[in-house]
């Protein structure tokens, strides 16, 4: 191999921008594959969390990774200033009545991270209200959000340093190494077996474009509330086992249903849906670095803290492949890591 690779990535996510974006920086001759637009992929249809305690907090697949997500965090100020996206720094507010804020306050320390809990007279104003059974929040300072509308600025900044798109698979004779950064795709199963450890998940998110608000991010029991470019958003489902890509209407009001049981005032509200399709691992980390066969490296599985990810994915492939360090967490995100437990023990 020479000493300017040819790369091709597939997959134009966050993860195959990321990717393809600490390549390209690294002296790599890159290519990027995906049938469809940036815009068009899953990672579009999502509130951009950067959220790690509030990941850790909520979701259980999330708590014992904490380390691991705030480290990436941390790669987000010099990351976004690269590509030209703004980071939102407003935090979140973990919403519940009296038990699920104690519950939520406990598992805080257990982290050793001091509670701060807010009354209700101290939430923002929000015009979609707040229900009577909501006693107060937790208030998480150090979560952050980028619309994931920068997918497209995302996608210029790569394409600026050289970068081809095609919509084409990629083609063995024009590349030295390819990256994997699809989601549940089934397209790549016989050049990396370990995809197979990768199951789909669907996720459906409403857009209220009438609605502004600029404060942080509301997570209540069920559903959250956030900003963006696009108006407020409101989120999100996790259906496991679903790889249709389209929006299921019963799903999308059941949504609806749920966010106005939270903020009454979104009940009379319009609202548009919108679906993506994501790959997650038993273990909910994503699956990075070489696999069995030679010349393919993973960067893929993001379940649902892909943006948040993206910026430590991207410097860990590129460092696969150009012979660099992939640094601490190489172990805890190896794609080879499920290759000897048998299925039943895969999740």
């Amino acid at each position: 191999m020479s000493s300017a690779p040819r790369v091709a990535v597939a997959g134009a996510g966050v993860f195959g921008l990321a990717t393809a974006l600490a390549l390209a920086r690294g002296g790599a001759r890159v290519r990027l594959h995906d049938p469809g637009s940036a815009q068009a992929n899953a990672s579009g249809v999502a509130a951009g969390m950067l959220a790690p305690v509030s990941e850790a907090l909520t979701d259980p697949a999330a708590a014992p990774h904490l380390d691991l997500l705030t480290a990436a965090l941390r790669l987000w100020p010099d990351f976004a200033q690269a590509v030209g996206l703004s980071l939102h720094r407003a935090g979140a507010i973990l919403l519940g009545d009296g038990e699920r804020l104690s519950q939520l306050a406990r598992a805080q320390a257990a982290f050793g991270l001091e509670p701060a809990r807010l009354a209700r007279v101290d939430f923002p104003d929000f015009n979609g209200g707040y229900a009577p059974e909501l006693a107060g929040g937790l208030k998480i300072s150090g979560d952050w959000r980028v619309d994931a509308g920068g997918l497209g600025r995302l996608s210029a900044a790569v394409s600026a340093l050289g970068v081809e798109h095609c919509v084409a698979a990629p083609d063995r004779a024009d590349y030295d190494l390819l990256v994997l950064a699809t989601g549940p795709s089934r397209d790549y199963a016989g050049l990396a077996p370990e995809l197979a450890v990768l199951s789909p998940i669907k996720g459906h998110i409403l857009s209220y474009p009438g609605l502004v608000y600029g404060g942080p991010v509301l997570r209540g029991p069920g559903a959250y509330a956030a900003p963006s470019e696009r108006g407020l958003l409101v989120g999100a489902t996790m259906e496991v086992g679903q790889r249709d890509p389209a929006v299921d209407p019963v799903v999308a009001e059941h949504l609806a249903a749920q966010a106005s049981a939270i903020f009454p005032g979104l009940a009379t509200q319009p609202w548009i849906a919108a679906a993506g399709v994501r790959a997650a691992t038993p273990d909910g980390l994503p699956l990075v670095g070489p696999v069995t066969a030679p010349g393919v490296i993973l960067a893929c599985g993001a379940r649902r803290n892909g943006w948040l990810l993206a910026p430590l994915v991207g410097q860990m492939a590129a460092a696969y492949a150009l012979g660099g360090d992939p640094g601490p967490w190489a172990r805890q995100l190896d794609a080879r890591r499920f290759n000897s437990q048998p299925p039943e023990e895969r999740g």
